[in-house]
C-alpha cells in the first residue's frame, strides 16, 4: 500500500470518527433513560424528579423513569450516577447540598460530585419552612428557642439526613440562637415528616412542597421560613430573620446533572428539553402551588450556581464542627 493511500485510509477513519458523535447525538434518545433520585419517594427531591421526567417523556419521546436511591444526604444516588456510563442515559437529580455541604462535611466522600457529574440545568428553587407537631408548645421562633434553651439537648428535630439543605437549617438555627437540640436524621424529608406527623420527633426545617399540605390540613404547626424574604407558598409567615434571629438565611435549589464525559452535543439535548419542560404551563402550574420557585438555565449557570454555594456553605460546615464518617 502506497503512502498516499495509507494517509487517505486514515483521513477516512478519522473523518467517520468525527463524525460518528453528532450521528449519535441525533439518534438520541432511542431507548428509555433513568433519572437517579437521591432521597425517597414523597419528599421534595422526589416530586421535582417525578414532575420533570413526566415533561421529559413528552419532550424526548422516550419514558424518562425515576430511580430512588436514598441515602447518605443524596451520596448514595450521586455515586451510582457518576460510575454510569456517560451517554445521556442516565441523569441524576442533584441539589445544592449535594454539591456544596457534603463534599465539606463527609470525610469520607467516595466521589466527587463536582468533578464527576456534569451540569444539565438548573431546575427548581425552595425555601424550608420551621414546622413543629401541635403537642408542642411554641407558637413562634422566640417560644421554640425559649423552649430548647429550658431543655438543652433535649428536643429532637428531624431531618433528610446529614448535610441536606434541611440538618444544615437547623444546624444554622442552633449556631445563631445559642440552643442545642437533638438531631435525628432520616433517609428523606418523606420518613422524617411521617415520624413528625406521629410525635416521635418535636420539630424539622423542612423543604416546603413536603410540608405543605400537612400546614394547611392543619397537622403541623408552622412558624417561619428560612428565606430572605417571605414565601409566596406561605406570605403570612414570617422569615427566620424578621422572626427574631438576624443574618439567618438558608434555602436549596434542585438540578440535573448527567456523568461527566456526557457529549456536550447531548448535554445541550437535555437542557433545552429540561427548560422547556419547565416552562411548560402543567409543570408551572404544578410546582408553584406547591412551593417551588422554577429557575431553569443553561449548564453553564448552575456550575455558577455551584461555586456560589460552595462559597456559602464550606466556612458554615466547618464553623458549625460537624463532620460525618
Amino acid at each position: 500500500m502506497t503512502t498516499t493511500m495509507k494517509l487517505s485510509r486514515g483521513l477516512g477513519v478519522a473523518t467517520l470518527i468525527f463524525l460518528a458523535a453528532p450521528l449519535a447525538a441525533q439518534d438520541f434518545p432511542n431507548r428509555p433513560i433513568k433519572l437517579i433520585c437521591p432521597f425517597p419517594p414523597a419528599g421534595a427531591v422526589d416530586i421535582a424528579s417525578r414532575s420533570i421526567a413526566h415533561e421529559l417523556t413528552k419532550g424526548l419521546g422516550q419514558t424518562v423513569a425515576v430511580e430512588n436511591r436514598p441515602g447518605a444526604g443524596g451520596n448514595l444516588g450521586g455515586e451510582a450516577a457518576a460510575r454510569s456510563a456517560p451517554d445521556g442515559y442516565t441523569l441524576f437529580m442533584s441539589t445544592s447540598g449535594i454539591q456544596a455541604i457534603n463534599p465539606v462535611l463527609y470525610t469520607k466522600m467516595t466521589f466527587d460530585p463536582n468533578k464527576e457529574l456534569a451540569s444539565v440545568a438548573p431546575l427548581v428553587s425552595l425555601n424550608n419552612v420551621l414546622v413543629v407537631h401541635p403537642s408542642v408548645q411554641a407558637n413562634s421562633v422566640k417560644e421554640v428557642i425559649a423552649l430548647a434553651k429550658a431543655q438543652p439537648g433535649k428536643i429532637p428535630y428531624a431531618s433528610s439526613g446529614y448535610g441536606t439543605s434541611i440538618q444544615m437549617s437547623a444546624a444554622m438555627f442552633t449556631q445563631l440562637t445559642g440552643t442545642d437540640m437533638i438531631h435525628v436524621p432520616y433517609k428523606g424529608s418523606g420518613p422524617a415528616v411521617a415520624d413528625l406527623l406521629a410525635g416521635r420527633v418535636s420539630l424539622m426545617f423542612d423543604n416546603i412542597p413536603s410540608s405543605l399540605p400537612h400546614i394547611k390540613g392543619g397537622k403541623l404547626r408552622a412558624l417561619a421560613t428560612t428565606g430572605a424574604k417571605r414565601d409566596p407558598a406561605l406570605p403570612d409567615l414570617p422569615t427566620i430573620a424578621e422572626a427574631g434571629v438576624p443574618g439567618y438565611e438558608s434555602g436549596v435549589w434542585f438540578g440535573l446533572m448527567a456523568p461527566a464525559g456526557t457529549p456536550k452535543d447531548i448535554i445541550a439535548r437535555l437542557n433545552g428539553e429540561t427548560v422547556k419542560g419547565a416552562k411548560s404551563p402543567e409543570f408551572v402550574k404544578r410546582m408553584t402551588e406547591l412551593g417551588y420557585n422554577i429557575i431553569p438555565g443553561s449548564p453553564e449557570l448552575m456550575d455558577d450556581m455551584i461555586k456560589t454555594e460552595i462559597a456559602r456553605w464550606t466556612p458554615i460546615v466547618k464553623a458549625s464542627g460537624a463532620k460525618v464518617d
